[in-house]
């Protein structure tokens, strides 16, 4: 085989030479951390670009994932999503809390609503919940039930940078919510995260508590971490904002050819957006139904002998994993729709520099 590889994702890398200019100044001025310049900027700039009031950058997102419930006190059970990446859970399992798994939509494999208020016990504080692969929860019956029951909502927004919902940017929704800027998301630091926060006051017990609680040269005020984001993170994040748009662009149109060139094969089902205004086509998954000629693991195979390598996104489910299997909420008898899913569900590769090519040897092994 003599073609290229082709992976799930790519990370999106401007060219070196313009990112020199950066790192120019960055050995100029030799400020590389503790909210320097760029750190600042990129926080201001996210701000304009996502629509939202306060940032709090962070070194990743599992980290501002443990802080976001560190500034919120959160206690006890925390009802979350058994269809996501493991720090979703781990982050609650590291701050002390105890996950309480709920089924998600069919459509959406996002929290059922429905489900969520059916498992709320006296020591439930607060719903986790994630906008998978980028489509939005149903954040108003969420906040409903959260109003309702006196609960905190920590929107796990890996997923969800740039999408907007009905009412704009959907990271305004909840208490505070947390994205990655992972190497392979939409938009990247090499390594990054950041906290949404809709007030002063809460941006700044979050920036005391992500560098170790310190307000000044000798008063600490809480037991923070270690959670900043360094100015090179920051500055490359400030050049990936000037591509976002080209970005976002190439990502839907793969999309839309993925969605045209799969419609008429029978078993594969493209999963529908969940409402948003503005996508970020963050994934590209599929459902492998079975009257596919295959099942989800045999075309994974397929494909990966052809040197195209999906991912199965996100299988195994959490609730697998021997960390959480034990829990009650974990049985796959009160999961039976994220259960099904982890095993049809495949990602086929998106990234901006997808070719057409490259993309049509995808569509055609599908659909052959």
């Amino acid at each position: 085989m003599t073609d290229k590889p082709i992976y799930v994702t790519q990370p999106y890398l401007p060219s070196l030479d313009e990112f020199t200019p950066y790192l120019r100044q960055i050995w100029d001025n030799k400020i590389l951390t503790n909210g320097g310049p760029f750190h600042q900027q990129l926080e201001k700039a996210l701000c304009e670009y996502l629509g939202v009031e306060h940032v709090a950058l962070f070194s990743n997102g599992t980290l501002a994932l443990i802080t976001a419930l560190q500034a919120l006190r959160v206690s006890g059970e925390v009802i979350t999503t058994p269809y996501s990446f493991v720090a979703t859970a781990h982050s609650l399992l590291w701050h002390g809390n105890k996950p309480v798994f709920v089924d998600v939509e069919p459509e959406t494999l996002n929290l059922d609503p429905a489900k969520i208020e059916a498992a709320i016990t006296p020591q439930t504080t607060a719903i986790m919940p994630v906008h998978c692969y980028g489509n939005p929860c149903d954040v108003d019956a969420i906040q409903k039930i959260a109003d309702n029951y006196n609960l905190k909502v920590i929107y796990d927004a890996a997923h969800a940078f740039g999408v907007q919902c009905h009412c704009g940017s959907v990271l305004n929704h909840g208490d505070l919510s947390v994205l990655s800027f992972h190497a392979t998301k939409v938009f990247n630091t090499f390594e990054g995260g950041a906290i949404i926060c809709p007030d002063a006051k809460t941006k700044q017990r979050i920036d005391h508590l992500k560098n170790f609680g310190f307000v000044d040269e000798t008063t600490v005020v809480a037991p923070g971490i270690n959670g900043k984001m360094s100015e090179i993170n920051a500055a490359f994040g400030m050049l990936q904002l000037k591509h976002m748009p080209a970005v976002m662009q190439r990502r839907a149109e793969i999309d839309a050819t993925y969605r045209e060139g799969l419609k008429g094969v029978k078993g594969i089902r493209c999963l529908p957006k969940a409402g948003q205004i503005v996508a970020n086509h963050s994934y590209f998954p599929v459902m492998v139904d079975a009257d596919y000629p295959f099942s989800r693991d045999e075309l994974y195979q397929r494909l990966k002998d052809h040197g195209i390598y999906g991912r199965r996104y996100f299988y195994p489910l959490i609730t697998d994993f021997p960390m959480y299997r034990g829990l009650p909420s974990a049985a796959r008898s009160n999961l039976p729709v994220a259960t099904a899913a982890a095993q049809k569900v495949l990602c086929l590769p998106i990234y901006p520099n997808l070719s057409s090519d490259a993309q049509g040897r995808v569509i055609d092994l599908i659909g052959g």
